[in-house]
C-alpha cells in the first residue's frame, strides 16, 4: 500500500533515514490512501497518526512517497561515562552480549564500532578480560559490526575490550543572560544595548568532572578561559560596546582516560544596539 503525498507533516520521516517524493521506487501499484496524515513525529505506528478525510482524492499514483528506513544501532559502549567510550556490547539473540575478538584484531573492531556509533575515530583500545562464545573478526573498513565475521565456538577464546572514540564529549551549550534588562531577541540572535553588562555562560552535561571552558570570539584572537565549576562557566562583560559584536563559541576541554578531548558549541551571534 502506497503513502500518498497528502502527508500533512514531513515529521513522518522521523526515525527514517531518507524520504523521497516521486518515482524513485516506481509509481506504485497498490491502493493509495486518500487521507491526510497529520503527524507529530512521536507516534510509534502509522495508524496512531491523526487523519482528516478529503472530499476529493488528489493523491495520484505519481505522487507516492518512497521511504528508505534506517536500522537501529545494535552496538553500544557501556561503563565509560559516554556513549562514545566503554566496553563493547552487541545486541544478539534477544540480549546484549559482550563482544570479544582476538588480540591482534581489536584495533580493527574498535574502528568499526566508533564509525557505526558516529563517534569519530578510535583514540584508544584497552584490553579487558577473556571471553568465550561471541567473537567478531573485522577488517576495519566495515560500516557496522553486522558486516564483520562472527564466531560462537565455545573453544574460541577472545578478548573483551574498552573502546575510546574521539567524539567522547557531548557538544556544550552557550547562552547569554543579563541582570539589567539590556538584552533583547533579534532576528540574528541576542542583542545587547551599549553600556549594559551581559554574561555569556558555557555549560555541558555532567559526563566527567573537571575540565575548562574556552570562550572564543570569531574573527579575533581574543579568548578567555575559566575552569568548569559544576560543569559550567560564566564570562562577564561589564559594558557592551561595538568591539563585542560578533560570533562567540564555547570550547570544552577535558583530560579523560589520559587523553585530551575537546568539543565546541554552536555559534552565538551577538549584536550591539542603541546609541
Amino acid at each position: 500500500m502506497e503513502l500518498a503525498s497528502a502527508l500533512g507533516d514531513w515529521s513522518l520521516a522521523v526515525g527514517l533515514l531518507q524520504l523521497y517524493r516521486g518515482g524513485l521506487y516506481g509509481e506504485g501499484e497498490g491502493q493509495t490512501w486518500d487521507k491526510e496524515f497529520q503527524c507529530k513525529g512521536n507516534e510509534s505506528l502509522l495508524l496512531d497518526y491523526d487523519t482528516s478525510d478529503r472530499k476529493n482524492n488528489t493523491c495520484l499514483p505519481g505522487n507516492a512517497v518512497g521511504l528508505t528506513c534506517s536500522e537501529p544501532d545494535d552496538v553500544r559502549l557501556v561503563g565509560g561515562g559516554s556513549r562514545c567510550a566503554g566496553g563493547v556490547e552487541q545486541y544478539d539473540q534477544g540480549e546484549w552480549r559482550t563482544v570479544g575478538t582476538v588480540d591482534w584484531n581489536k584495533e580493527a573492531v574498535a574502528a568499526v564500532v566508533c564509525r557505526q556509533l558516529g563517534c569519530g575515530s578510535t583514540v584508544s583500545v584497552l584490553p579487558g578480560y577473556t571471553t568465550r562464545g561471541f567473537i567478531v573478526d573485522c577488517s576495519g573498513s566495515e560500516s557496522s559490526l553486522r558486516e564483520c565475521g562472527t564466531s560462537y565456538s565455545i573453544n574460541y577464546i577472545g578478548i573483551g575490550f574498552t573502546v575510546i572514540c574521539s567524539d567522547l564529549l557531548v557538544q556544550p551549550d552557550i547562552f547569554l543572560t543579563d541582570s539589567m534588562g539590556g538584552v533583547s531577541r533579534g532576528h540574528q540572535g541576542p542583542e545587547v544595548f551599549r553600556g549594559y553588562n551581559f554574561t555569556i555562560t558555557c555549560s555541558t552535561q555532567p559526563q566527567y568532572p573537571g575540565g575548562s571552558f574556552l570562550l572564543t570570539f570569531t574573527g579575533s584572537n581574543r579568548t578567555q578561559t575559566q575552569p568548569a565549576v559544576n560543569h559550567s562557566a560564566a564570562f562577564l562583560f561589564p559594558a557592551a560596546d561595538d568591539s563585542h559584536q560578533g560570533n562567540y563559541s564555547c570550547v570544552y576541554d577535558n583530560n579523560v582516560f589520559s587523553h585530551n578531548f575537546s568539543s565546541e558549541s554552536e555559534l552565538l551571534t551577538l549584536t550591539i544596539t542603541g546609541n
